[in-house]
């Protein structure tokens, strides 16, 4: 099952189109355009952390002191998300606001969505796929490094692509 496939069987997307006022349709047009960033920001991550066990590790740490599979319960749930996690979620992938800002910027060049109604939906999308790695991610065989490589060849008609690199800072 590819992610988009999985946040319309457990109701992300529903979620999301209900936090921020659209249809679940344009919460799956926008989903579809920020997801392959996200998934390829995560595995630039786990690169940048070593690869293998040691980068997944860093990647399954982070998650759980941020909430692990809770993060997804949280963008779930009937009540208003607090999209700080999602927020540093995407400052650990990323890197910077200028690349989410970068991210959301070609998403809706891409589709014609508003960038501002794509940067409200990527902290969501973090935590969505935060939460869905952490729960399927635990076990000795490597569970985790099969469900990132399946999202990442899974695609969503299209290829999962790695974050746009972070401008260099001074």
């Amino acid at each position: 099952m590819n992610m988009l496939d999985m946040l319309r069987a457990t109701g992300g997307l529903d979620a999301i189109a209900g936090q921020l006022g659209v249809s679940p349709e344009m919460a799956a047009t926008g989903a579809s355009v920020l997801l392959p960033a996200i998934v390829g920001g995560f595995q630039k991550q786990s690169e940048a952390a070593g690869g293998g066990a040691g980068g997944l590790g860093s990647i399954v740490d982070v998650l759980s002191k941020l909430g692990g599979g809770g993060l997804a319960t949280n963008v779930i749930a009937p009540e208003p998300t607090n999209v700080n996690q999602g927020n540093e979620i995407l400052g650990q992938i990323f890197g910077s606001k200028d690349v989410s800002r970068s991210v959301a910027s070609a998403g809706a060049s891409q589709t014609g969505l508003d960038p501002e109604l794509l940067k409200k939906m990527l902290p969501l999308l973090a935590m969505l796929v935060g939460g869905y790695l952490s729960t399927r991610g635990g076990g000795a065989d490597g569970g985790f490094g099969s469900i990132l490589g399946s999202i990442l060849g899974g695609g969503q008609g299209t290829t999962a692509q790695a974050a746009p690199a972070a401008p260099a800072q001074s």
